[in-house]
């Protein structure tokens, strides 16, 4: 999607006062729509209801409601109680509320909040009515304008201020958009008193013609250090070829400059895929804010999106590879990492970012991951008694406190999962019945009994010591 911002420049304050009026009907109409979501009303009713109450036609209501429902389903995606959300910021709210500041500061805080509040309008772009019917682009011989109906066969005409000399480029652009009649949607929004245009137009994609026919690369973005780790696997899920991005200038900078260099590596990326002929594998964008178990816990989440914005970097990836034709598939990350560092580390003698991005790889071809005849053995042999050791020898040896307390965390989860198949002969790897168990927690035992007690202190980057254990089925004393 291509967004243009720009400023709105009203021929009389009159026009001005009547688009902020609209703005102002708008806004509480999508307001009274969210309250009416949650309590259950469908669209129809809605739509029919509220064009009299707020004086809107049918096209700006259904906006209002589809804006509605889609704030309804971030509050719940991000696990937010949707009765509690606070249009105009709940930042902005609480400092209203705790009355820290007074005079024209408070004064300037308030107003702030109520244009957040009340100075919105959005407005959806049609194909069939060649752009957008409500708020549409129109270039005349003094400039482009925005045409904002404000009621029945009612307009109000706003010259559109892209910018100067170096961002005369966007004022060309929406006159193109304009001429072409492709749809695009217009969001008007009041800051500092004037009135800002945001123009979002659909980006139409060429035909995907690099797929995972012959295979494809798969991508690790590692938070510490930073760096992108890619696999080449051809269509059986073999390795043919790998590499490390190091990515040091999103560790600091400022927020633009960060911006510029996720969009390098994100066409390096597109870069190597596109020579190899081969699809992109990348990790599911949706990562919550209490994260998730295995692969992503809520620390890593957090320290994932707060150090270089690993979603923005995806998006990015997957933007610049479907310009490209080139097939991207999503696949789910869990317990990727744990997979690499115990199965593929030590077999490729690979570092584990490298070889958890091969099992991304695979995962993306639709490959399975079992765990190798010697691991199972290993896991047959293991006792209770023995985690039990392990979980004494780290309480003595390592003295970083959240790490012992994780270690111990998770070997008593192992020790809980190794006494669940006590009645099972022979442990077969399977999901089990009647318990909150699955194959993953074979992978997160297995990491447990031998991963801990070769580096405590810290997690190794080299796993070569596992070989012995992986090929030949050797090891020594827990």
């Amino acid at each position: 999607m291509i967004v243009i911002q720009a400023k709105l420049i009203f021929l009389n304050q009159e026009d001005k006062q009547i688009v902020l009026d609209l703005m102002r009907r708008w806004s509480s109409c999508m307001r009274f729509a969210y309250k009416r979501l949650l309590e259950g009303y469908d669209r129809k009713t809605l739509k029919r209801d509220l064009q009299g109450m707020f004086d809107l036609n049918s096209r700006y209501v259904d906006d209002a409601i589809m804006k509605a429902r889609s704030t309804l389903e971030s509050a719940r995606q991000l696990d937010n109680n949707p009765k509690k959300v606070i249009f105009g910021g709940r930042d902005l709210f609480g400092k209203l509320q705790k009355r820290h500041i007074n005079g024209k500061e408070y004064q300037k805080l308030k107003t702030k909040w109520q244009e957040r509040r009340k100075g919105n309008l959005y407005s959806r772009g049609d194909k069939s009515k060649k752009g957008n019917l409500n708020t549409r682009i129109e270039v005349k011989e003094n400039g482009t304008f925005l045409r904002i109906n404000v009621g029945e066969r009612k307009y109000v005409y706003a010259r559109i201020e892209a910018g100067y000399k170096k961002n005369k480029r966007r004022e060309e652009l929406l006159q193109e958009i304009a001429e072409s009649n492709i749809p695009y949607s217009v969001e008007l929004k009041l800051k500092n008193g004037n009135i800002y245009a945001y123009f979002a137009i659909e980006e139409e994609y060429p035909e995907i013609k690099i797929t995972k026919e012959k295979g494809v690369i798969g991508i690790d973005i590692n938070a510490y250090p930073e760096n992108i780790s890619w696999t080449e696997v051809d269509e059986k899920g073999n390795l043919i070829s790998y590499g490390s991005i190091p990515m040091p200038e999103l560790a600091s900078g400022s927020k633009d400059k960060r911006e510029y260099f996720r969009w390098q590596y994100a066409h390096e990326i597109v870069k190597i895929a596109k020579e190899k002929g081969k699809a992109i594998v990348i990790e599911k964008l949706d990562i919550k804010e209490k994260g998730k178990r295995g692969d992503f816990s809520g620390r890593k989440s957090r320290r994932i999106r707060h150090s270089f914005s690993y979603k923005s970097l995806l998006s990015k990836i997957k933007t610049l590879a479907k310009r490209e034709g080139i097939e991207v598939i999503e696949v789910n990350p869990s317990y990727t990492s744990i997979i690499g560092m115990l199965k593929y580390a030590p077999q490729y003698m690979i570092t584990k970012d490298i070889a958890a991005a091969y099992v991304i790889a695979r995962r993306g071809l639709g490959l399975q991951e079992k765990i190798p005849d010697n691991y199972m053995k290993f896991l047959n042999a293991l006792t209770v008694e023995e985690l039990e050791e392990l979980k004494e020898y780290v309480k003595k040896t390592v003295r970083n406190k959240h790490l012992r307390e994780k270690h111990i965390k998770e070997i008593k989860k192992a020790i809980k999962f190794l006494q669940s198949l006590e009645s099972k002969p022979g442990r077969v790897l399977e999901p089990l019945d009647g318990t909150s168990f699955s194959a993953y927690d074979f992978w997160r035992v297995l990491k447990v009994a031998v991963v801990t007690p070769l580096s405590p202190e810290k997690v190794p980057r080299d796993f070569s010591a596992l070989k012995e254990l992986l090929i030949q089925g050797k090891w020594g004393d827990p």
